[in-house]
């Protein structure tokens, strides 16, 4: 049974007849009870449970990462969901059931302040991602106080190792420790976040290295 907290006209919580009420991050909804499924599941459907499942299982090694740098576009929505958004239209390839992710395409952060000029990385010593970049303070929203996002990513373990803001933009480099990684083939990725959190740089994607 469904009750009534703001009269006839505002939010209800619970179920009046086939409607489901209820309130999330503030904002109440209604929704129709879903109809029992009848059938056998369509090939579109298959795909997209494909799709979503892949690009699921990969966002979540970075969750944290991405609930500060979608955070910007995650309008009525978390980080993360947003990011899964973005990615599950814009990064996977293939047909059905050969799907893979184009990490060239996936974007680990998302906002309109520059990215660092010339990005770059390298394998470094053991257990070591040498990252690099021009300073271009100055260059629309950019600040010598930015930020750098660093993310790496392991495709045989399905984990990442990221920073959430470590390097200065003016510093230029950056080393990230990525030892559980060592032999392994990573995908690599930078963007920059202001000293204050609010203004975030759309990642660019560094390319794949072998973590000496």
């Amino acid at each position: 049974m469904g009750t009534f907290v703001k009269g006839i006209l505002g939010g209800f919580s619970g179920t009046v007849g086939t409607v489901i009420g209820g309130s999330w991050k503030g904002i109440d909804y209604m929704r129709s009870q879903p109809a029992r499924k009848t059938g056998t599941v369509t090939q579109a459907q298959l795909e997209q449970q494909m799709k979503f499942g892949m690009m699921v299982k990969f966002l979540q090694s970075m969750s944290g990462l991405l609930s500060v740098s979608f955070r910007n576009y995650a309008i009525k929505m978390t980080g993360p969901n947003n990011a899964l958004s973005y990615n599950l239209k814009n990064a996977i390839t293939g047909t059905y059931p050969l799907y893979t992710i184009d990490y060239s395409l996936v974007l680990v952060s998302r906002g309109d302040m520059p990215n660092a000029t010339n990005p770059a990385a390298v394998a470094g010593t053991a257990g070591k991602v040498n990252f690099s970049w021009v300073n271009n303070a100055g260059t629309g929203k950019a600040k010598n106080t930015d930020k750098a996002l660093l993310a790496v990513y392991c495709e045989d373990f399905n984990q990442a190792i990221y920073t959430t803001g470590s390097a200065s933009r003016s510093a230029g480099a950056e080393i990230l420790d990525v030892t559980p990684f060592s032999g392994k083939e990573v995908q690599v990725y930078i963007g920059f976040i202001s000293e204050d959190n609010r203004e975030v740089a759309t990642s660019t994607y560094l390319g794949q290295v072998t973590v000496a």
